[in-house]
């Protein structure tokens, strides 16, 4: 069984969803550590981010994943050859491509506009043009439920037609989400028969069981599950892998090979990424899904757990959460210290230090799954473990206009003192947070000269009580760089400069600290 992740492309049609390049690589880099087996990255030369989220996959080494190109089928009355589109997947240098193609009479004759004899040869020149070219091919039959309840002997044809051409994999695309699950089951185990050999399957949740579908086409013998994070998606969505991952792996018995217990701080780190409040009653990995509020419920999950929980939290990233215990929470604050190479004792006064100055954070508006270097910083500071590299006496910036060449002009200031020394530096950039950056940076180039190799890459803001109006908090993720490692800091303030300023120094430490540690070693 493989699981094929396309929230880089699919989930991207949602609503409110959007990922810069930068954010498309590290949720791709979050999804190899995680085990997925297919990342699809994007339709080539559909926009620049994916053109360049392309360019840069590959000139990186994947642990597990294999990163496909996503396009369409030739076009009608065309040689494949001269088809920009697909000559742009096999630019996209991907070791997978999957196309999508025509299940549907009504698609075809009236979106296309073509016979329907010559859909089934785009069908089958595309996929034997790109097996040609060494690709591993993944055919993707759109509307193939809708199309099969009207026209079953013609959707057999097209599924028929990709496969003869050397198709690697069929996937029954379902793609309205209206179908119920024992309409699924029966069609692809149908399409299995027909075809002899197995098939994936690749549903929507517009019908609210879009997981229940792909579970039905698994019982049916797909051997492969498409879908996104959270369940991102066009409309309402697409199958929440999220969701499916565990069902199948604890529900169903069927091994996937995952370290489904990451599984929450996936879900986060793609939320955050994608810039979307998590959803706290998602299945598995909402803050809800274990919470146990009072009453019989606690009495009973305290004497024996299983009687109010369906599974064990811990196998999934998450944890219990019992309103009256202050001991929950701390095998999560051990997962992730011992990520990242620290040794902690559940129970022990250190891990109290650390959950508890979390849980106070956390309280105010911070969140450190997709902030793992402030999460660090964090722990270090309650080992005791932190000595600063620079002490802020005073910083602060300022906006002005020149009205009459229309422009805008950011003033940073800071004043530190590195060492015993007093430093004051200025600078100006686009926008106050560049500004304060280049001054931060300017003031401590002396002190440590290696601050050239590192850049922020990314900035995200998002408001956390809207409720409050202007006197809302905002949350400021912050993602950096040193042309090796990528990392990520928060910052929260019900001002945005301050809670920019936090990130960024943040940041800045936390760079430090690792060229200390690696200069140690």
């Amino acid at each position: 069984m493989t699981i094929y992740d396309t929230t880089l492309r699919d989930g991207t049609q949602g609503t409110g969803i959007s990922f810069s390049t930068l954010d498309k690589l590290r949720v791709a880099e979050k999804l190899d550590e995680f085990g997925v087996h297919y990342i699809e990255g994007g339709w080539p030369g559909s926009n620049p981010k994916d053109a360049a989220f392309f360019e840069e996959a590959a000139k990186r080494k994947w642990k597990n994943a294999k990163i496909t190109a996503f396009g369409m089928t030739r076009r009608g009355k065309i040689k494949v050859e001269e088809d920009k589109q697909v000559q742009m997947l096999l630019d996209a240098n991907t070791p997978a491509v999957t196309i999508v193609g025509k299940t549907w009479p009504l698609h075809v004759t009236e979106v296309f506009q073509v016979s329907l004899e010559e859909n089934l040869a785009m069908i089958a020149d595309t996929v034997a043009y790109l097996k040609s070219h060494g690709r591993e091919v993944l055919y993707d039959a759109e509307h193939f439920f809708d199309s099969f309840r009207e026209d079953p002997d013609y959707s057999l044809k097209t599924v028929k037609a990709a496969v003869d051409a050397g198709a690697d994999l069929v996937v029954l695309c379902e793609t309205n989400g209206g179908a119920l699950p024992e309409w699924v089951e029966d069609v692809t185990a149908k399409v299995i028969k027909h075809i002899g050999r197995p098939v994936g399957i690749h549903t929507h949740n517009d019908g609210g069981v879009g997981v229940a579908n792909a579970m039905a086409a698994v019982r049916a013998g797909a051997v492969q599950v498409q879908g996104t994070i959270n369940g991102y998606g066009e409309r309402v969505g697409n199958c929440n892998l999220v969701t499916v991952m565990p069902n199948l792996e604890f529900k169903m018995g069927v091994k996937l090979g995952l370290d489904l217990t990451r599984l929450r701080e996936l879900s986060q780190f793609v939320a955050e990424m994608a810039n979307v409040p998590p959803d706290i009653r998602a299945p598995y990995v909402g803050m809800a899904a274990f919470t146990h509020k009072g009453g019989l419920h606690v009495h009973a999950v305290q004497k024996l757990a299983r009687t109010y929980e369906h599974l064990d939290p811990s196998l999934v990233g998450n944890e219990r959460i019992i309103t009256i215990s202050d001991m929950s929470g701390q095998s999560n604050v051990l997962v992730r210290a011992e990520a990242l190479g620290f040794k902690l004792e559940k129970g022990s006064p250190d891990v109290q230090r650390i959950l508890s100055e979390v849980k106070r954070l956390e309280s105010e508006g911070y969140e450190f799954e997709a902030s793992e270097a402030s999460f660090e910083m964090l722990i270090r500071k309650a080992l005791g473990q932190y000595k600063p590299f620079f002490e802020v006496i005073e910083w602060h910036t300022t906006h002005r206009r020149v009205a009459r060449a229309s422009m805008n002009s950011c003033e940073g200031t800071v004043k530190l003192n590195v060492n015993g020394e007093n430093c004051y530096e200025v600078d100006e950039g686009d926008g106050p947070v560049n500004a304060l950056d280049r001054a931060l940076r300017k003031a401590l180039r002396r002190f440590y000269p290696d601050i050239n190799e590192m850049a922020l890459e990314d900035y995200k803001v998002r408001i956390i009580d809207s409720g409050s109006g202007t006197a809302a908090k905002t949350r400021v993720l912050v993602v950096s760089s040193d042309g090796v490692k990528t990392w990520g800091t928060v910052g929260v303030s019900t001002n945005i400069i301050d809670a920019s300023w936090e990130a960024l120094v943040d940041s800045i430490e936390y760079f430090l600290f690792r060229r200390q540690a690696k200069l140690a070693a």
